[in-house]
């Protein structure tokens, strides 16, 4: 996993792997084909700098490097984010707030955020394929969540596996209604183990 932010045209990121893929190695090959401003790292970790213009083309090359080291697709080949948020900053003022950012669709998608190094706090099935959760940030905030389709899925598994590790998940806000209650909920899109 790689993440890039951006302050103007220029990005800097940091990226994780996992065992068998040197990442360190392909960031330095991207930065020595000039897809990258600089870049460098280790098998298990690394860091990079680009411009906007860079992005597309180096993301496409380090898919193609990494495809050469045996990384599969398991998931989103691109999983955009567009901001990080805790728990306790999901709240339903946040959702109408970005509900009024709208409408999306086609090329205008809903905003995804990542909530870095949550704890779930509990995770049940329900209905016919559905994952719902709890996550939590270790301090007392928490919020609903839910992973639909997830039975029999590498995501699902790794969600209601996770053994008590912190977890990186990303996903879109929405707002739940049940029972004439309104909550805040996380629709969990993907998932990374902090760490690994």
């Amino acid at each position: 996993a790689i993440v890039i932010g951006f302050d103007g045209d220029e990005g800097k990121g940091s990226g994780r792997s996992v065992t068998g893929i040197d990442l360190g190695a392909q960031i330095q090959k991207l930065a020595s084909e000039g897809h990258l401003s600089k870049g460098g790292g280790h098998k298990m970790a690394a860091g990079l700098s680009l411009t906007r213009a860079q992005l597309e083309p180096a993301m496409a090359r380090l898919s193609e490097l990494m495809a050469r080291q045996g990384a599969g697709d398991l998931g989103p080949k691109d999983l955009r984010l567009d901001g990080i948020l805790m728990p306790a900053a999901a709240q339903i003022e946040l959702v109408e707030l970005l509900e009024q950012a709208g409408p999306f669709g086609a090329g205008a998608a809903d905003p995804r955020f990542v909530m870095p190094e949550v704890k779930i706090q509990f995770a049940k099935r329900v209905g016919s394929s559905h994952l719902k959760l709890r996550i939590g940030d270790g301090v007392g905030a928490s919020v609903d969540g839910i992973c639909f389709g997830a039975f029999d899925t590498e995501l699902g598994y790794a969600l209601e596996n996770h053994g008590g590790r912190l977890v990186h998940v990303a996903g879109r806000l929405d707002i739940n209604t049940w029972q004439g209650r309104q909550s805040v909920q996380l629709r969990i899109e993907d998932a990374a183990f902090a760490g690994e």
